[in-house]
């Protein structure tokens, strides 16, 4: 049986599909990639904050003009409190999760 070496390959020279040859490391595409899947959790990051800012604040509108309608005065703060806590603790476990990720 016969074990297969990966000849070394002289960066720079000419091969027979008419380009040059070079001589990667076998986990440089791997970097690429890893620091490729970090600027795309970055984006997605940024994209969800934006996204979280601009429906936290139409959702929070909404939520607060039905909580003025069908909620009586005297639990009316403390039902928009528990609102804005929920919301609150959801949006920092999704930037939390998209930390971690980034953060790899």
């Amino acid at each position: 049986m016969s074990e297969e070496h990966p000849t070394p390959v002289d960066e720079g020279a000419p091969t027979n599909d008419g380009g040059t040859a070079t001589a990667d490391a076998p986990g440089a595409d791997g970097a690429n990639t890893r620091e490729f899947a970090r600027y795309v959790n970055y984006l997605a990051l940024a994209a969800l904050v934006v996204l979280a800012l601009v429906a936290g604040i139409r959702f929070y509108g909404a939520v607060s003009r039905t909580i003025d309608q069908w909620v009586i005065r005297e639990y009316r703060s403390l039902i928009h409190a528990a609102f804005n806590l929920a919301v609150l603790l959801v949006a920092g476990a999704g930037v939390s999760l998209q930390l971690r990720r980034v953060m790899e």
